[in-house]
């Protein structure tokens, strides 16, 4: 009983110092990404559950021998860094209004029409004891739609408010996965939930991966998602000339290299007079560098491992090729508004490819670069619902809605 008691309780400690001070690095980040982005997400759950262990431990038993002395000790180190976790994920929502506020001004709320208040998110309580439960009476779903001739790679689902307002702003997701794996169904719910509940049409999609397709194919079938949006948005009450983007891992890099792309006619071939421009980027936790130039961590090992083996064409150049798959190097004057997303704790792309990223953007760019760093969070952080999932889509709501608000205005002032 003591045995297991104490193996118990320092497996939830080095879970917790994990989830704390990720091991960084190949080949840790992985593993270390795993189980630090749950204990993290999920830490009221698994605080709930180690508390209850120890307090069975201690009226069953209590300090009899020196192991359950341990154990008790390792259990109440993991509780203290339980709480940790969990206040560091409730400020997340600060962190982003913040970021909102230094970029867009302290009255930029004042534009938006109904914010979204904590009450909005009156649910959230409710899903954080099921947070794999993701569903909203509100909203319907319409699921499998082909945008494009090629099967299940090319089908997209539309997320729209049951009443079907016409004229609603539409998003569009972008799966991450590393180019290799993924589905429309596995990320981006809560937010597109949350904001077709608040009356835009949201389209998640999936595009053909790797190895099978090669830089730029994933690209290319994203613009035509978009001319497909252009086309038939109106039909599920959307209005086809607002399109934001977002997504995160290389679903945050798609994302951005969309909106850095517009009329890039070699990226839309046959349909090169489509308007594939998008009116605001969120990416969260995106790859922004395809070479190692811009000194983050691991770039090198993703080059080398990854990209060069099953994403880029067997005789891309580099680093020609590599810097035009790259938003680092696509950054333009004419970029939409950002809202750029990393966990400072993320092992699978550290948060120095961001900030890298962020700093050259806002060197050219007109509109708005706004920048949340969340200390505490790992890849993946809005996945399902948690407390940081909650304060972070607060603030991507915000952030959307300032951007369709204002838009007119932005147009003006560009003339």
């Amino acid at each position: 009983m003591s045995d297991r008691f104490l193996t118990r309780q320092l497996v939830q400690l080095g879970l917790v110092g994990n989830a704390l001070r990720p091991v960084p690095g190949a080949p840790a980040g992985i593993p270390a990404f795993f189980s630090g982005w749950l204990t993290a997400e999920l830490a009221p759950h698994l605080m709930a559950l180690d508390a209850a262990d120890v307090a069975l431990h201690l009226a069953r038993r209590g300090p009899r021998t020196r192991r359950d002395t341990l154990g008790l000790l390792a259990g109440a180190a993991s509780l203290a860094g339980y709480g940790a976790l969990i206040a560091g994920a409730r400020r997340a929502g600060d962190v982003v209004e913040q970021a909102l506020v230094d970029e867009l001004g302290p009255h930029y709320r004042e534009a938006i029409a109904r914010d979204p208040l904590p009450d909005d998110l009156h649910a959230t309580w409710q899903t954080l004891a099921l947070p794999f439960r993701m569903r909203n009476v509100d909203v319907t779903r319409n699921r499998r739609l082909p945008y494009a001739p090629g099967g299940r790679r090319y089908e997209m689902d539309v997320f729209h408010h049951v009443d079907k307002p016409a004229g609603a702003p539409i998003l569009l997701q972008v799966h991450g996965g590393g180019w290799v794996i993924g589905e429309k169904d596995q990320q981006g719910l809560p937010l597109m939930l949350h904001m077709a509940a608040r009356k835009w049409v949201c389209v998640a999609i999936n595009y053909p991966l790797s190895p099978r397709a090669r830089w730029p194919e994933h690209l290319v079938a994203i613009k035509r998602a978009v001319q497909w949006i252009r086309d038939h948005g109106a039909e599920y009450g959307g209005d086809p000339s607002f399109v934001a983007v977002t997504g995160g891992s290389a679903g945050g890099h798609l994302a951005a290299m969309l909106a850095l792309t517009a009329g890039d006619e070699s990226l839309q071939p046959g349909f090169e007079d489509v308007d594939t421009s998008v009116q605001a980027c969120v990416p969260h936790y995106g790859v922004y560098d395809f070479t190692d130039e811009s000194g983050a961590p691991y770039a090198r090992q993703r080059l080398e491992s990854l990209l060069r083996r099953y994403v880029m064409k067997p005789d891309a150049k580099y680093p020609e090729d590599y810097r035009a798959a790259s938003p680092l190097y696509r950054v333009s004057a004419d970029a939409p508004p950002f809202l750029v997303l990393h966990g400072r704790n993320d092992t699978l792309v550290p948060v120095a490819e961001a900030r890298a990223f962020v700093d050259r953007l806002r060197e050219v760019a007109k509109n708005p670069v706004a920048y949340a760093e969340l200390p505490g969070a790992q890849h993946a952080f809005d996945v399902f619902p948690s407390f940081r999932s909650a304060g972070v889509l607060r603030g991507v709501a915000r952030f959307l809605e300032w951007s369709h608000a204002t838009r007119n205005d932005r147009l003006g002032s560009a003339r």
